[in-house]
Formats: C-alpha cells, structure tokens, sequence
C-alpha cells in the first residue's frame, strides 16, 4: 500500500496547480484515472485571459493571477505563457441588457460604436450590433505549457503522479484515509477532490455528501477563415450575451456557440443539433456564410449551483477537501486558485486581497 500525506484526485489544471504550489512542503500523489492527465477539460481548453468574465469572486482570482501569468518561474515556463489577443463584446437588441450589465461591473472595457467593431473586425455585419465594447488587454494562454510546467514542477518536488488509476471507494479509519484505486491501494491523511466534472461522484465514493456540481458542455467548431478576409490579428469576438464566440487560431476561426447543457460526467461528444443552432446564431452576426466545419469537439464546464469555485475542507467530514467547481474560469483562475488552496490546506495565512474570496468559496456555504 502507498501511503502519502495528500492524495490529490485529479491531474488537469486544478490538481497539477495545487501539486505544483504545495511545493513539497507535504508528501503529495497526483490520482489521475486516465491514461494522461488533463484528458478532458484541461486539454479541450482554447483558453484565454479576461479579466471581465465572472462574477465578483472569479475576478477577484483573475486579478490575482494575472501578475503570476505575465511573470511565470522560468525554471517551469521558459517561454511565455500569454500572448496578445483583445476580445470585442457584440451585443445585438436582443443582448442589449446583457451588455449593459457588462459594462456596469467592468474593469478596462473600452465602449465602440457599431462602426467600430467593423471596423475591427470586418466579418462582422455592422447592421445587426446596436453595442460593442473592447477589452484590449485579453490574452491567449498557453494552457499546455501552463499545465506541463506545473506537472514538471510538482514531480521535481517529489509529487508521484499515478495515471490509470480511479478512485473507486475511500473510508476514514484512525485519522487516515484507506483509499481503494483501480491501481491498487493507498493510505492518506487528506483527500482533495480536484476531479473536475467527476468531484461529486468521487465525493460520493468517498462517502461524502454532494455539493451540487453540474458539469455543462461546451462546444467549439473549427471553420475556414473566409476568402478575401486576414483574420490572424483580430481579436475574440464575443456576443455581450455568450449566445456565440470566435477566435482566430493559425488562420482559422474558433467558433462556439456558447451552450451550456447539463450533462452527466463523461468523455463529452459534440451534438450535432446544438453545433448547427450555435452556427446558425454565428452566421446571423456576420457577413461570410459557413461553407464547412473543419472539425468539432466538446469539453465540460462544471459549476456550483451559485457559479462560484467550492475551495476548502468540508464542513462534515475530517480530512476531505474540496478544489472543484471552476466553471469555464478554471485556466484562467488557476495561478491564485492553486495558491489560496495550498494556503488553505496547509494552514497558511492567505493573501489578505483574497480573504474574502476565500471565504465566499468555503465547501460550508452548502448544507450538510
């Protein structure tokens, strides 16, 4: 039987980030129950950096985060891990609440006349925007980087990460954590629940009560960049009501239609019906009809009922703690989230700008 301090159940971007920021304080095993870590949403992600994204929580770690993406540990991340990108917020009549609301709580959103937005991007049909507003410091992350650093310096700290290996069933037992895995047995002090759209199914095994995730899919659809246009330096565009997106990627255009369906945990598949409407949405905004999908995927976004990370040691059962929950803010997030985490678990003072984020992402807001 192995026996460690920490298991940490789940190697995407939560766990590898928490492993990482532990920092070999602890005696860490990374649990991953595929063949590589960040199979799924991790490795699905187009991610990129906004910081007007969220509610006042995610924002929050957003901020926090952005000094540590502009400034990453050359040892871990030798090359950058942003590059400039810009978003433009779209709203057509439809959207006109949403993006009021948006600019209403936005920090560095710059507003743009409807002749603007073409202007900038000239897919877009000017008759159909009646508001547009641009974030210029938006940045794409490199989330393979990202993740692989923090894997590479979690292991040279000392973390085992064990691929193929499930949590299959866990009890507490004499102030320890008998933890049964498709891999064989393993003994731990604590338990942290970084399993992503899994978490309240390995929280389950572990005889823990459910939080309420709800793993939602989102899906992206590759498209030619249309004849006669340069899309390589424009911007994410964006509807003010995340009813569609694009973003340009060597030459071609990320287009998604922003859905959000609740689905059980599993290897997300595109459905063909909620591509076409998003492509259908997509095509309305702009000036270029869709001719082909290049290629499609599906990725799962899970979030607490009120949308906030679920971060810290659960309210009724010792030694089990919780990094779960990230939404669709779980890349971006993740630089303060892996350090407000690692402070938590490891009884350390927190940042005092996070104090309160911390709290309001605290596992006892739920009901036991």
């Amino acid at each position: 039987m192995l026996s460690t301090d920490i298991l940490i159940v789940g190697a995407g971007i939560a766990g590898a980030g928490l492993a990482a920021a532990i920092d070999g304080r602890r005696d860490v095993i990374l649990l991953e129950q595929e063949a590589r870590p960040g199979h799924h949403s991790t490795g699905r992600s187009a991610a990129i950096f906004i910081q007007n994204y969220g509610n006042a929580v995610i924002r929050a770690l957003s901020a926090a985060s952005r000094p540590l993406f502009d400034m990453p540990e050359p040892e871990y991340f030798p090359e950058p891990l942003l590059s400039p990108r810009g978003i433009l917020f779209v709203a057509g009549k439809d959207d006109l609440g949403d993006h009021e609301a948006l600019l209403a709580e936005s920090d560095g959103l710059v507003p743009f006349s409807a002749e603007g937005a073409a202007e900038m991007v000239p897919l877009l049909d000017p008759s159909g925007i009646v508001a547009s507003a641009y974030e210029p410091d938006a940045s794409d992350i490199d989330v393979n980087a990202l993740h692989q650093g923090w894997l590479r310096k979690a292991r040279g700290k000392g973390c085992v990460i064990q691929l193929d290996a499930a949590l299959t069933g866990a009890r507490r037992s004499a102030g320890k954590w008998l933890v049964e895995t498709s891999a064989g047995a393993i003994e731990a002090n604590v338990i942290v629940n970084a399993a992503g759209a899994w978490a309240d199914t390995v929280a389950a095994a572990c005889e823990v009560p459910r939080v309420g995730l709800v793993p939602m899919r989102r899906t992206m659809a590759v498209l030619p960049c249309p004849d006669g246009y340069d899309c390589r330096h424009w911007p994410l565009v964006s509807s003010s009501g995340d009813h569609w997106y694009f973003k340009p990627d060597a030459g071609r255009l990320l287009v998604s239609p922003g859905d959000e369906d609740p689905v059980e945990p599993h290897d997300a598949f595109v459905d063909d019906m909620v591509l076409a409407e998003g492509l259908d949405r997509y095509q309305q905004a702009v000036l270029a009809e869709v001719t082909r999908v290049e290629t499609s995927w599906a990725g799962l976004r899970t979030f607490a009922p009120d949308r906030t990370p679920v971060v810290g040691f659960d309210a009724g059962i010792d030694g089990f703690f919780w990094l779960a929950g990230q939404g669709g803010y779980g890349i971006q997030t993740s630089p303060a989230l892996s350090q407000v985490a690692s402070n938590i678990l490891l009884g350390e003072e927190l940042p005092a700008s996070l104090a309160a984020a911390a709290e309001a992402m605290s596992p006892r807001r739920f009901p036991q």
